[in-house]
């Protein structure tokens, strides 16, 4: 599995089960014996890229340690409507318990992995990179971009905590570029914290501003159009990395790229995919 904490998983898993069942099954319990050992797989009833099997047999594992599960078909690959991605054993009870969790978890993760996939493709061949951000669900952001990597994409940062991205309500905020890349600085001096920065610019105004104070690693250019990006490329000149976002589409994001941007960020892939249908069926 793509590297995430265990700790965190296991307590997602904890959560969403006990969300789910609490203080009981009562229609498996009632229905179902026991003692009743059964099989199930899972079928794709989509088209896209599979994400979420070695979650879903961490929740398999969690419900019955003992579980037997043959996978089929490994995350990031290409599916469509019909395939396998795997079948597991174990008692009937426990297949209930967790079906639900594992088709919400591996249905959005798939949705995010295959758009995901959908904007790298469109841009290939090109030296750029396909970013995610913050816009995710809450406390499931880790699986999401895992999703995204899944899918071929590139993580951002994590949260708020592991870079400085200096935004358009922190320049209003603070007064000015040059105020608020200052008095970063100033912050992370006095704070013995090393992180990298960011500064978004919405017009050639703002980025001659920030280019003038500089101590910046990465320009974002928020919202131009690509004419405009072009222009703000060759000012920047590769002195400083450059994300392009705001707004960019699978129709307009290879444009963008063809501007000369190193990064192309998509709030998207987190907060617009569709879900991929997936079911989990009695063998």
């Amino acid at each position: 599995m793509e590297q995430i904490s265990t700790e965190q998983l296991q307590s997602f898993i904890e959560a969403a089960l006990y969300e789910d069942i609490k203080d009981g099954d009562h229609t498996s319990l009632a229905c179902v014996p026991s003692d009743a050992y059964g099989s199930a797989r899972l079928l794709v009833k989509d088209q896209g890229v599979l994400a979420g099997v070695d979650v879903a047999m961490k929740i398999f594992e969690f419900v019955d340690p003992g579980m037997q599960m043959k996978v089929h078909i490994q995350d990031g690959t290409a599916v469509k409507h019909g395939d396998v991605a795997f079948e597991v054993h174990m008692p009937s009870q426990a297949i209930l318990k967790a079906e639900r969790v594992v088709l919400n978890t591996m249905q959005r993760m798939s949705g995010i992995s295959t758009m995901t996939r959908q904007f790298v493709e469109a841009v290939e061949g090109l030296p750029v990179k396909i970013l995610d951000t913050r816009k995710t669900t809450p406390l499931l952001r880790f699986l999401e971009k895992l999703a995204v990597r899944i899918g071929g994409g590139t993580n951002y940062r994590d949260g708020l905590y592991d870079r400085i991205m200096i935004k358009d309500n922190h320049v209003d905020f603070c007064g000015s570029i040059e105020k608020a890349i200052n008095k970063v600085h100033q912050y992370l001096k006095d704070k013995a914290l090393n992180l990298k920065i960011t500064v978004e610019v919405r017009n050639l105004k703002e980025l001659e501003e920030a280019m003038k104070v500089g101590g910046i690693e990465r320009i974002m250019l928020d919202n131009f159009d690509t004419d405009t990006m072009k222009k703000a490329v060759a000012i920047i000149d590769k002195l400083y990395e450059v994300e392009a976002s705001g707004g960019i589409t699978l129709d307009t994001v290879r444009s963008y790229a063809e501007t000369g941007v190193d990064f192309i960020s998509v709030g998207a892939l987190t907060h617009s995919f569709k879900s991929m249908d997936l079911s989990l069926k009695k063998m």
